[in-house]
């Protein structure tokens, strides 16, 4: 006999069509725990609701400014598909949306996440959002909430898509715009781990056109970092294939910055004047978005070792150091701008958190009003 609280489940006319609810209410159960570790101050009680409730002052904020970003992982999910490797796409997919709420100053406090896929394969969805839940952690905001949406004839069969939505704050009084930057204050330049999550239709096309394959013995040296919800914790790993160095998980900046940006300048503003996180567009195009017209970035890239799964693609796809710079970060993930005075303090705060620190470049007047960054040192120091 069946109990009242547990009817007997039979195929739907809509489970026909390709589409399981029960598949998707399992998942959402199945997933929960994890869900559960990303709590936070300020999260009101119910998740699984038709939307998220948030508390600022519960939070701690007196006048707060909201900041939202939403972001996805592109095309490296085919890497994750065809390697089946699906456990760090979606600590991605957090740093991707947190990494650039953190640059204008913010605190993120709760994550969204949409999973889209043809068939809800529950294993590989639940990797994916415990993945996510991880991310979550690390960069202390709570997962609140998402979609996990089936859509056969949009998928083909083992395919997925990822997007992510966030919202942070900030008290107003220490929003970072860049608009503090000036002539002679310095470029900090924060490592990466690997290619992060752009470039990647670029990184699939010199796979396939070298007819190299994610579980090939790895060609270079690639140590990977994982890092944990204690920021200052993190494990080194040495890439065994290629698809591993590839899929290593975007680098989540959140906790180290936001220590960072108690230093502060002599007028109680925060030492760090400006961020930019280097994802699409790469050095070139994301440096000067937030330098104040007047002003140009100059970079000198013998001051950081360019690793070696950049020098792997340079020299199989046969790319210039223009494209090298504009599609890759390039071992940088982060930049911070500061003035002469602080570079020590805050070098020294970010090295305890467990970031490798470059004094990379400074920031001087225009010379030629069409050029915002210029970088030296390319030719030898990433020659191949």
């Amino acid at each position: 006999m069946q109990s009242h609280n547990a009817p007997e489940r039979k195929e739907s006319a809509y489970k026909k069509a390709g589409v399981d609810i029960d598949a998707a209410a399992d998942l959402i159960e199945s997933v929960k725990p994890v869900i559960r570790k990303t709590n936070r101050s300020g999260v009101m009680p119910g998740f699984g609701g038709f939307g998220a409730l948030f508390d600022l002052k519960d939070a701690g904020y007196k006048d707060p400014i909201l900041v939202s970003s939403t972001d996805g992982v592109g095309t490296k999910i085919k890497i994750a598909v065809d390697s089946g490797v699906h456990n760090t796409i979606g600590i991605d997919l957090v740093a991707m949306c947190v990494n650039d709420l953190v640059v204008q100053g913010a605190e993120p406090l709760f994550f969204l996440d949409y999973f889209a896929t043809g068939h809800l394969e529950q294993a590989v969805a639940k990797e994916v959002i415990t993945g996510v839940a991880k991310g979550c952690e690390i960069s202390g905001c709570a997962l609140v909430g998402g979609e996990t949406a089936e859509m056969p004839g949009i998928y083909m069969v083992g395919d997925y898509d990822l997007a992510g939505f966030t919202v942070g704050a900030v008290d107003r009084k220490q929003v970072i715009t860049g608009e503090r930057i000036k002539s002679g204050d310095v470029i900090l330049g924060l490592e990466s781990n690997g290619v992060h999550s752009n470039g990647y239709s670029l990184v699939r096309k010199i796979i396939a056109d070298t007819k190299s394959s994610y579980d090939q013995p790895c060609p270079f040296t690639a140590m990977v970092r994982y890092q944990d919800k204690d920021i200052e914790k993190q494990t080194l790993e040495k890439a065994k294939t290629l698809g591993q160095a590839l899929l290593a998980p975007t680098r989540i900046y959140v906790k180290s910055l936001l220590k960072a940006m108690k230093v502060k300048d002599s007028d109680g503003s925060p030492a760090i004047k400006g961020m930019a996180h280097i994802t699409g567009g790469g050095i070139t195009e994301n440096i000067p978005r937030v330098i104040p017209d007047r002003l140009m970035a100059r970079i000198d890239a013998s001051k950081w070792e360019l690793p070696e799964v950049f020098k792997w693609l340079k020299a199989e796809g046969k790319l210039d150091n223009d494209d090298m710079a504009r599609t890759l970060n390039c071992g940088l993930g982060m930049v911070v701008v500061c003035s002469p005075n602080k570079v020590e303090e805050l070098t020294k705060v970010l090295t305890k958190m467990g970031e490798n620190v470059y004094k990379i470049g400074s920031i001087e007047e225009h010379k030629q009003s069409d050029i915002s960054i210029t970088i030296r040192g390319r030719s030898k120091a990433w020659a191949v």
